[in-house]
């Protein structure tokens, strides 16, 4: 029998009415809270960072293939004219990772209504565009068609812009491509036919999609110069390697660019959410470990008598530094417990019915999103055992200096 567990679990689990009991309560419920915060900090910061990063992903993909000097323009800007390439299309059979190749083209123009006039980006897309990407921002309509007209006369115009235009599905719109070297701007009449928003205002406010065909019409394009190519991936966090390996592959006037490096800003901002989350965990930490260390420290005063007795009685340092161990382990080991079913229960509350919400217009999101890492997860509750145990060696210690004589004299 192992008199050293069976004495802590009497004493962890003891009926009687004490201080230590109070405080050991109070460690549980510290260590509780500490590790289903650490929890639910960790996966509403992945779901933050990846709901905002698949909506970039969705509307820009994840690699672009443009023009060479077209890298030294601003990310938002037109780009050169490349030539469709058969060694692009075909990278998906050549690049492991690549699940779409299609082509695209923006063009700077002006919406003007009978009330005002907005800037936009009219990006230019064929019909192999991957829409099913964007149906979660589909607010109202539906996506333009392509027919086998010269170019198709219908636009998509994101929430923002249309409220901004005070225009509905179903309205027409004139808008005015600027033409380069100081030559008019060219008019078009379209139709809104569908209005999406994808949250992320300072990009609503600028895109609005249409008819690749009629960017080439108006730039006097062949039907095989387009913009650019985006390359949709398998996993997003092969960027790097993807834009590095399609090298060999590309034709001599072009050049890959991942969509963090067209817009660095966006990503450079979610990656500072790491630093609050490291702040965030480390508080938590410290919080857990104080008050394991005032409980036990507070257990082995309160058991000074009992120490001296089983001293007494000839039981060994190690026996009874283990009481404390396994005390302590019991302590932590229901405070991990307790906390990663409390974090697990939160995230899933949120994920069902979002009550955590958020304004959109600062945060690109209507509520907090959930994405839980298991192995994040497994780290927090193996950390905090790890940190937990090598806490409870510190008040164990202080058994060995105890007195057996003294200590039953104590009050």
């Amino acid at each position: 029998m192992n008199i050293a567990a069976f004495i802590a679990r009497r004493v962890a689990f003891s009926g009687q009415k004490s201080f230590s009991r109070f405080i050991v309560r109070l460690s549980v419920a510290a260590t509780i809270i500490s590790v289903a915060v650490m929890i639910v900090t960790l996966a509403f910061a992945g779901g933050f960072q990846q709901t905002i990063s698949n909506k970039v992903f969705s509307f820009f993909g994840h690699v672009r293939v443009i023009n060479y000097n077209s890298t030294q323009q601003v990310a938002i800007a037109e780009e050169l004219p490349v030539r469709k390439s058969d060694s692009v299309l075909n990278l998906p059979k050549m690049v492991p990772g690549i699940k779409k190749v299609q082509a695209y083209a923006t063009k700077n123009a002006i919406l003007k209504t009978t009330e005002t006039i907005e800037g936009v980006l009219f990006k230019g897309v064929e019909k192999n565009y991957g829409f099913d990407n964007l149906k979660n921002f589909l607010v109202e309509g539906r996506w333009i068609n392509f027919d086998d007209s010269s170019y198709n006369k219908e636009i998509n115009l994101s929430a923002s812009m249309a409220k901004q235009l005070n225009l509905k599905v179903k309205d027409q719109v004139m808008i005015f491509f600027i033409q380069p070297n100081g030559a008019p701007p060219r008019p078009r009449k379209l139709t809104v036919v569908g209005i999406f928003k994808t949250g992320i205002e300072e990009y609503d406010k600028l895109f609005a999609l249409g008819d690749l065909r009629l960017i080439q019409r108006l730039n006097d394009w062949t039907p095989e110069q387009i913009g650019g190519y985006e390359l949709i991936l398998d996993q997003p966090n092969d960027m790097d390697r993807v834009s590095y390996d399609i090298v060999p592959y590309l034709p001599f006037d072009v050049t890959s660019q991942t969509i963090k490096e067209s817009f660095p800003s966006i990503f450079d901002w979610l990656q500072l959410q790491d630093q609050t989350i490291y702040i965030v965990m480390a508080i938590m930490m410290v919080i857990a470990t104080l008050n394991l260390i005032t409980c036990l420290l507070i257990l082995v005063l309160e058991r000074t008598r009992m120490i001296g007795l089983l001293k007494a009685l000839g039981s060994p340092n190690g026996t009874v530094q283990r009481i404390f161990l396994y005390q302590g382990s019991i302590i932590s080991g229901v405070g991990i417990l307790g906390g990663l079913l409390l974090g697990l229960l939160m995230c899933w509350l949120q994920y069902q019915y979002g009550f955590i919400t958020l304004s959109e217009d600062t945060y690109y999101i209507s509520k907090a999103a959930v994405y839980l890492v298991w192995w994040q997860v497994a780290l927090v509750v193996l950390a905090t055992f790890v940190v937990c145990f090598l806490i409870l060696l510190i008040p164990s210690a202080i058994v060995k200096t105890v007195q057996p004589i003294r200590a039953i004299q104590f009050r």
